[in-house]
């Protein structure tokens, strides 16, 4: 209600959809931007209604997708909203709007990690950890596409299930279901001793299983299955934001002249605010882009409940920031 009016460089979109993802408050209060309440939902699909004087990308009437900055007070949870420029690209017209949405943020993560941490090429093998969730679906999808032979790893039989009928084929599925079996074995026999190239996990364990905090799934393997698994040269990409190596496993690493980066896709946006918008524009956008070609000619296939509407997008929400969800849910106007 009583939007400002469109300057400069504001869009003004009609939004059609919004995908909820869960919100790093944590994040937010370590860079000064947490507040009392919260803008919820940025990433959205919708309909160009107006534009700024500045504007050189869209007109009215485009169709665009595109995610809020990382500082935006807008929710996505609005009919329309205003939007800078540089934060969206066209949607293809063969692409429906709650895919759009929904695989936007998991796309940009998928890029992040197997483009710019670890350059995924045809020949690799790529472990991606909890491959049935909606990052690790995109993911792998992106990995098979660069050519490479990717393993991955289920959390129950559903999952396995998926991950079986996904096209092309996962070279491996390891269900890790029951505890029982090894990761790290079943990668060694998979790749005929070598190891994995790069290993996308999805948190691990840090502790012994007595001092493991409780919050962590019994189902995530130790790091030092990782690092056992990882082959030379290999790239262990982590989203385990408190991380921590003893020497015994830095010399392990080194001994296979390894790497290990943090998969932050939030990275575009935390820079300075002159660089980051410079980033944004020469490396996000082409990467937007490319997720949207990639969705309309179907080598990505997302990981999406059904289309939630708006009356119901508090109790979504609420699962999504408990990590509950299974699927991307994803908000319909």
């Amino acid at each position: 209600e009583n939007l400002p009016p469109t300057r400069g460089n504001d869009v003004k979109v009609q939004v059609r959809a919004c995908a909820l993802s869960w919100i790093d408050t944590k994040l937010l209060s370590e860079i000064k931007l947490e507040k009392e309440l919260l803008p919820v939902g940025r990433e959205i699909s919708g309909v160009v209604l107006e534009v700024g004087r500045k504007v050189t990308f869209f007109q009215p009437d485009d169709e665009v997708v595109g995610i809020l900055p990382l500082d935006s007070e807008e929710s996505g949870l609005c009919e329309v909203i205003l939007v800078h420029e540089h934060y969206l690209v066209r949607k293809p017209e063969k692409v429906c709007w709650v895919e759009a949405a929904g695989t936007v943020r998991d796309g940009v993560r998928a890029y992040t990690a197997l483009h710019y941490l670890s350059q995924v090429s045809p020949g690799k093998t790529v472990l991606v950890m909890d491959g049935a969730s909606p990052f690790g679906t995109i993911a792998i999808q992106l990995a098979q596409h660069r050519g490479a032979k990717v393993i991955s790893t289920a959390y129950n039989l559903e999952d396995k299930q998926y991950l079986e009928r996904l096209r092309p084929p996962v070279a491996r599925v390891i269900d890790v279901s029951n505890g029982k079996i090894d990761v790290a074995e079943s990668c060694l026999e998979e790749t005929g001793g070598l190891g994995v190239d790069i290993v996308l996990d999805a948190g691990v364990k840090l502790y012994s299983a007595e001092d493991e905090s409780t919050s962590k799934s019994p189902l995530l393997p130790h790091k030092h299955d990782i690092i056992t698994l990882l082959g030379i040269g290999g790239h262990w990409i982590t989203t385990e934001k408190n991380l921590q190596l003893d020497p015994p496993d830095s010399h392990s690493l080194f001994l296979k002249g390894a790497t290990v980066s943090f998969l932050n896709d939030e990275i575009w946006n935390l820079s300075n605010i002159q660089q980051g918008k410079y980033l944004y524009i020469l490396l996000m956008i082409p990467i937007l882009e490319d997720i949207m070609e990639k969705l309309s000619s179907s080598i990505f296939r997302p990981q999406l409940d059904e289309p939630i509407p708006l009356y119901e997008a508090k109790v979504s929400m609420e699962i999504v920031q408990k990590n509950q969800a299974r699927k991307r849910q994803v908000i319909q106007f």
